[in-house]
């Protein structure tokens, strides 16, 4: 993960800053994530919090300018994220070329952010018309600070989001991003799905991600590589590598 500081409209943006100093963090970032080893990177827009459900065009807009100063910088597969409205992180892959999105694209929570709700359909319709079919899918079936309002075991929430959806990816998440994702939770969906990719999603750590992998086909990565190992903190290159040595040892 590449967290975006805050930006134009967003409560906590840093005005005197201004959006050079988001470019030049997303860059520090960057560098040190790619030039750590890791396999691929998302950027989102983490320090936009609150977050919206319907995201102003100003957000989009203002990741689309950081990617775009940052482009001819990046040699790894890249994805976006914008937090959390997936209409909007498809308009955002479509203008700057990525590889992926990640969002909550089914079911219906009770959340902090109010009510949950999302439409599949809408959302398979609005990547067709943008003509982005080779754009990957990461769907997040237990979103962070949020609770699904019918009470279905998680094993079927899978299955049926496979079948009704056909994602490339299922994520699982923690209760906010840094908390680690349950591993019972992992397996239980990993089972349900076996030929789907199953992702943990948060709170990965170079102590944990020997057991994730014995699970999981993938991992999201973002809290662990910064200083001290926290979310508020920038990434250390040193963190990076110390954990992807761990990973290719796992492999």
């Amino acid at each position: 993960m590449c967290h975006l500081q805050a930006m134009p409209g967003d409560p906590n943006y840093d005005k005197d800053g201004g959006m050079e100093k988001v470019v030049e963090l997303a860059r520090k970032d960057f560098l040190a994530l790619q030039n750590g080893g890791v396999d691929a990177v998302m950027f989102s827009n983490e320090f936009s919090l609150p977050y919206l459900k319907k995201v102003n065009p100003e957000t989009t807009a203002a990741m689309a300018r950081v990617i775009g100063e940052l482009k001819s910088e990046i040699k790894i597969p890249y994805g976006v994220n914008v937090l959390w409205d997936p209409y909007a992180s498809l308009d955002l892959a479509a203008a700057v070329g990525a590889s992926f999105i990640r969002e909550i694209m089914s079911g219906v929570y009770g959340s902090d952010f109010g009510l949950w709700d999302t439409d599949t359909g809408a959302i398979a319709r609005h990547k067709r018309k943008l003509e982005i079919n080779k754009v990957k899918m990461l769907f997040n079936i237990v979103p962070e600070s949020a609770r699904y309002l019918v009470d279905r075991p998680i094993a079927e929430i899978a299955k049926t989001t496979v079948f009704n959806n056909n994602p490339d990816v299922i994520c699982v998440s923690g209760t906010n991003a840094g908390a680690s994702t349950d591993i019972n939770i992992l397996s239980v969906v990993k089972n349900a799905i076996p030929d789907t990719a199953v992702f943990a999603n948060t709170g990965c750590k170079v102590e944990t991600i020997g057991d994730i992998f014995k699970i999981a086909d993938g991992a999201v990565v973002g809290t662990t590589f910064k200083k001290d190992g926290k979310f508020v903190n920038l990434v250390e290159e040193d963190r990076v590598k110390r954990f992807m040595d761990k990973v290719r040892s796992v492999r």
